[in-house]
């Protein structure tokens, strides 16, 4: 029974990773939106479908499979949509969001990314999620520099937390980062306006050049830089979830919720590690429990809407900055202790690792695909030497 799995601690890694979800990305969806040329009502629907949609695939996927199963809509995605979208109208980028759903139901049900992901080695899987998560690390102390007060008492917290309390640490970083803020009057209340959102129909047209200029791109970036990532968490975290039904699930409710505004539903990296990791619960048989509440939070935010955007932005984004980097902590330190273990796979581990964090990308296709190919490549012409010696 699920209630007696429930616990405060897997609820908060549910909320943080929706928290840090939204609050990090939700200004590159909109201008995705806007790009298309979306009118503030639309926008506002394109967020409850999104919603709507990573509500159901969290909460019915990890029920399911009874591990935290973590969705999320795709940033680099968005931020691919948000350049590329220009010149279409937002009847054509609703068709190209039902195509690259669609061939991502394929992909899916036919088994090819389980294939896929089972040619990589669990190190180089580990290497790729800790140089996705470097740069968040990394803003706890970039964000200490412009808000010294308020970064650095969330910091003491966190430590102190890890001490006495470390299974709720995250709460109480959370805590000591909202008293500060509101204490410090840094908090715009005039911004926060209450209102639900309705949801707008957008009859899809069919472009050649759109579906092939934007959809095959967004399919690949969507792929390699969330969905991955995704299988990499779900894995490093000790989970053997099959992964077909995850990728067929997150694309089907995108095809879905697409003439809604849900542009690209797929399993989440970042914020899935926040769930899978001991912060949420101590046994992993009941960090389900974080999916499951990441959901209701989705839906939450969903229906909210433009209040959610105007919520999000009334922090500081230094306290936004520095909650996820503190929430991956432990995970960063996890997986780079994976990823440099097997002396066999160190190198190539180590060039996965500064390629991914790097951010560098070419032909639309992000860091965390080129990191994995780096890698690839070190670990085959490395072993492949040393073996013909």
């Amino acid at each position: 029974m699920w209630i007696k799995d429930l616990s405060l601690s897997a609820v908060v890694a549910g909320f943080v990773a929706v928290l840090v979800g939204f609050a990090s990305s939700v200004a590159i969806v909109l201008q995705a939106a806007a790009a298309a040329g979306a009118t503030q009502d639309i926008m506002a629907s394109w967020l409850l479908a999104l919603g709507i949609g990573m509500a159901a695939t969290c909460i019915g996927l990890s029920w399911y499979y009874k591990a935290p199963v973590i969705t999320a809509w795709s940033t680099p995605g968005a931020a691919l949509l948000a350049t590329s979208l220009q010149g279409l109208t937002i009847n054509e980028a609703v068709g190209v969001f039902i195509f690259t759903a669609a061939l991502g139901v394929v992909i899916g049900i036919s088994g090819w990314f389980d294939k896929l992901t089972r040619l990589i080695p669990l190190p180089l899987a580990s290497a790729m999620l800790a140089g996705i998560l470097l740069q968040f690390g990394l803003s706890i102390f970039t964000s200490l520099q412009s808000q010294l007060l308020l970064v650095g008492l969330m910091c003491i917290s966190y430590l102190l937390a890890k001490r006495f309390m470390p299974r709720y640490a995250i709460l109480w970083v959370l805590l000591s980062g909202l008293v500060t803020v509101v204490l410090q009057g840094q908090f715009d209340y005039a911004a926060v306006t209450l209102s639900l959102t309705t949801p707008v129909w957008v009859t899809p047209h069919w472009s050649l050049s759109a579906l092939l200029g934007v959809g095959l791109p967004l399919l690949l970036v969507t792929m390699a830089s969330q969905n991955i990532p995704g299988v990499a968490v779900i894995r490093t975290s000790g989970y053997q979830t099959p992964v077909s039904p995850l990728i067929s699930s997150t694309a089907l409710s995108t095809l879905l919720l697409a003439p809604w505004g849900a542009f690209s539903i797929n399993l989440a990296a970042i914020t899935a590690a926040i769930c899978t990791g001991a912060e949420a619960h101590p046994d992993k048989d009941k960090r389900y429990i974080a999916g499951i509440a990441a959901g209701v939070f989705y839906l939450l935010a969903g229906l909210a809407g433009a209040t959610v955007v105007a919520l999000f932005a009334a922090f500081p984004k230094e306290m936004i900055a520095a909650l996820a980097g503190l929430a991956l902590l432990g995970t960063i330190g996890a997986n780079l202790a994976v990823a440099t273990a097997e002396g066999e796979h160190r190198e190539a581990a180590v060039v996965t690792l500064l390629v991914t964090a790097s951010g560098i990308s070419f032909f639309g296709i992000a860091a965390a695909f080129w990191g994995i190919i780096a890698g690839g490549l070190t670990l085959l012409l490395v072993n492949g030497l040393r073996r013909s010696r």
